[in-house]
């Protein structure tokens, strides 16, 4: 059984910065995905960022250029630097690793709170 467990939301002002921490249960680098979702109350859950074991990384368009996903290796964690910071940004984030498309794991998610 994979964990995910997630670490590093809180309540910030707009304009600040979080970092996102998602420590696996096992080698990050057997997954072939692992990613950051975010779901607002009565919005569906949406990619914000996501690795792949080859290291390609992608973004929403709504974070390029705020949000950077990286990765340690050697911890088997998954961060998200989260810099200048809206209230639309305001959700739960959900980090979830995926394995040949076929088996996805979620983390218990972090909130992640943007005052204006």
């Amino acid at each position: 059984q994979v964990q995910l467990v997630e670490s590093g939301g809180g309540l910030v002002q707009a304009g600040g910065s979080l970092r996102l921490s998602c420590a696996a249960s096992r080698n990050i680098l057997t997954f072939t995905r692992m990613g950051w979702y975010r779901q607002a109350p009565g919005n569906q859950r949406e990619l914000v960022a996501a690795i792949t074991s080859g290291g390609s990384t992608n973004y929403a368009d709504s974070v390029k250029g705020r949000f950077t996903i990286s990765r340690d290796n050697a911890k088997n964690t998954v961060y998200l630097q989260m810099d200048s910071l809206k209230p639309e940004d305001t959700a739960g984030y959900y980090c979830n690793a995926e394995l040949n498309v076929i088996y996805n794991y979620w983390g218990q998610g972090t909130q992640v709170t943007v005052s204006s």
